[in-house]
């Protein structure tokens, strides 16, 4: 069986490969942007990154969803790392994001980097990097100033998002139903805390049922788990048997009826998404798709040239 080190790399490997193939955009990115600047950058980023992952196999689920919570709010500008200011909160300090994790990593690596190339590689791009988006084809990102709690809400879909939802937020960001079902695929690896699926189990319409769509062994399986009411700090794996492998099998569940989300499910409900979700049980289909989507997603709302700073 490959291991999660490895799909991962498979999936790094392919972005490169897809990002050189890329000149450059209208948003003004170009490749090897720290060529001259810091030649060694992504080599360090990739290497730190790796290093950690190994010793880690669940870090590319973490990183993956920091990244993606970046980029859906004011774009993808590494405002995900900010700490409050006084009283003000940021988006580290709202719901969704409470149970994100890594910071540790992109700080040990951007303080890494800062000693090989004082202010020179951003955040931004470090976080892009460490995500396993691309390492040729993005390096030209700056960070943003601005980190706002206020700005979290209705940018970051929901674990409890129906699909009409889901597809509204997404469009906002340029991206399209095929980004919405390719990108969910991410939630191949992780884990969940009960509370962001015990409604499904015991309170679907309000009147102490559960959700009738849902497997019902799988049901079985999930309240054995997670009893009522939900333990913060109890978790459950997003891809059963399979949550540190990156795979196709997340898609196979779903056809299964084993969505651990309500956002999961939803995909089954739009006839477009469903297909989509047939198809992506191919490995080749999903890696290449993904690759797409997350290139695509790495252009939200970008910050070049004088915008932001490093």
């Amino acid at each position: 069986m490959t291991s999660a080190r490895e799909m991962f790399c498979i999936v790094l490997v392919c972005l490169v490969m897809f990002g050189v193939m890329r000149e450059c955009n209208a948003n003004g990115l170009r490749k090897n942007f720290y060529g001259k600047s810091c030649p060694q950058a992504e080599q360090l980023v990739r290497n730190i990154t790796w290093s950690k992952a190994k010793k880690n196999p669940s870090l590319g689920a973490k990183l993956l969803r920091m990244h993606f919570h970046d980029c859906f709010v004011s774009g993808c500008d590494a405002s995900v790392l900010l700490d409050m200011v006084g009283t003000t909160k940021s988006e580290k300090d709202t719901i969704p994001n409470l149970t994100l994790s890594g910071f540790d990593v992109i700080g040990d690596i951007k303080t890494q980097v800062e000693q090989a190339c004082p202010g020179i590689v951003s955040c931004a791009d470090i976080l892009a990097l460490a995500a396993r988006d691309s390492v040729s084809f993005r390096p030209s990102l700056r960070d943003g100033r601005i980190s706002l709690a206020s700005d979290v809400t209705g940018n970051i879909p929901s674990p409890f998002s129906d699909f009409i939802t889901l597809r509204k937020i997404f469009a906002k960001k340029g991206l399209n139903t095929g980004d919405l079902v390719v990108l969910s695929g991410a939630h191949t690896i992780g884990v969940a805390h009960c509370a962001t699926f015990s409604n499904m189990l015991y309170n679907f319409t309000g009147k102490g049922d559960s959700d009738p769509s849902l497997n019902p062994t799988y049901a079985q399986s999930l309240k054995k788990q997670c009893p009522n009411p939900a333990k913060s700090s109890t978790t459950v794996e997003m891809d059963p048997r399979s949550s540190l492998t990156f795979d196709t099998h997340y898609f196979t569940i779903l056809n299964q009826h084993m969505g651990l989300f309500q956002s999961d499910a939803a995909l089954r409900t739009d006839k477009k998404s469903a297909t989509m979700v047939k198809q992506l049980q191919s490995t080749d289909d999903f890696f290449f798709e993904f690759n797409v989507s997350m290139m695509k997603m790495g252009d939200i709302e970008l910050l070049t040239g004088k915008h932001g700073e490093i």
